[in-house]
């Protein structure tokens, strides 16, 4: 993990691991191999999120849930502060004496009015919304209606960042939602767990909106070279994260008085999902997908979005039995086509 870039215009640039690039020369573009791998990873582990998502909100209720999975990412982030957070070097004129300086002082004010509502979309009013949802339909479906996120950022980034999503994203895109209409088409209803998935599916598309408006504010704060002042200040994707879990774990306090007083009697199933949703697809997932957000366009990037909605089937089929048909298996291969035409280098 690296350290955010500092203020100073003629200071070496860091990459992802922390080193400098001292040779005097432009660094070379980065592979796009590594943001996609890291946005694969992190959807997969989306996808595995709902059943264990589903799991654990109907035994503990979404307020203590999504205070103990906020506590399990703080906990494996603790150790990584230093390095989150770190001070800098300036000198200050005209004596031109080194001092040190805290990390918030280098940070530009514009880029600290968005990180508001940078973490207030995600994860506290995402999981808000995300965790009720799950309580009224079925992971399935909830999945399937995460396909909602690429044309919400294809569309903000084209509004808001003067991206110029190219007419074959639009394509992947269209061919990949006509897929999970198609893969929601033929889920059938919900089950004895989903009592409401008309109104458990609404909620879970208010969620896929704050996600969309979170991925366009970390691009905004984090892309290379890009919207940054100061010197071309920019944010450290792991440190962004971090703050995220922060916010979250100060949204979602009013459930710690039950976390902290029942978790002892928790299945043993209620806690392995715990610790997968804090580690895994709180800390894992929003990790690499914050640090693939640095490294792609927005649009692109959100066009992994609509592999969740397969591995959330699949996993609900394997964990949770829920059905997973030829049908479905169809159309969650052509979801997969659309990501490959979306997310495809430009020539």
């Amino acid at each position: 993990m690296s350290d955010s870039a500092p203020c100073a215009p003629a200071a070496p640039a860091a990459d992802i691991t922390g080193t400098a690039n001292l040779s005097g020369n432009a660094p070379a573009r980065p592979s796009l191999l590594l943001p996609g791998l890291a946005a694969l990873g992190a959807v997969t582990l989306w996808g595995l999120s709902f059943p264990a998502m589903k799991v654990a909100v109907q035994a503990l209720g979404p307020m203590p849930l999504m205070w103990a999975r906020m506590m399990v990412a703080m906990a494996l982030l603790a150790p990584f502060t230093a390095r989150l957070f770190p001070a800098r070097t300036v000198a200050v004129a005209p004596s031109g004496t080194l001092v040190r300086r805290g990390f918030w002082s280098g940070v530009p004010r514009r880029h600290k009015l968005l990180l508001l509502p940078t973490v207030l979309l995600q994860p506290c009013l995402y999981f808000l919304f995300e965790s009720k949802a799950m309580q009224l339909t079925t992971a399935s479906q909830a999945g399937v209606i995460s396909a909602s996120v690429p044309l919400l950022v294809g569309a903000g980034a084209w509004l808001l960042l003067g991206e110029r999503p190219s007419p074959r994203l639009w394509v992947g895109v269209a061919f990949s939602c006509a897929g999970v209409a198609w893969l929601t088409l033929s889920g059938g209803a919900g089950t004895e767990s989903a009592p409401d998935p008309l109104l458990g599916n609404m909620l879970e598309l208010l969620a896929m909106a704050c996600a969309a408006g979170n991925m366009l504010l970390v691009r905004r704060l984090s892309a290379h070279g890009g919207h940054g002042e100061c010197g071309g200040f920019r944010w450290n994707p792991w440190t962004l994260t971090a703050l995220q879990t922060l916010a979250g774990a100060l949204f979602f306090a009013p459930g710690a008085h039950a976390v902290l007083t029942g978790a002892g009697q928790w299945p043993a199933d209620v806690v392995l999902a715990v610790v997968y949703l804090g580690a895994g697809a709180s800390l894992g997932a929003f990790g690499l997908f914050n640090w693939a957000t640095s490294h792609l366009p927005a649009s692109s990037v959100g066009a992994f979005i609509n592999l969740v909605p397969v591995t959330a089937v699949g996993f609900g089929w394997l964990w949770l039995g829920e059905t997973l048909n030829a049908t479905q298996m169809l159309a969650a291969a052509v979801v997969m086509v659309g990501v490959a035409l979306g997310t495809g280098r430009r020539r």
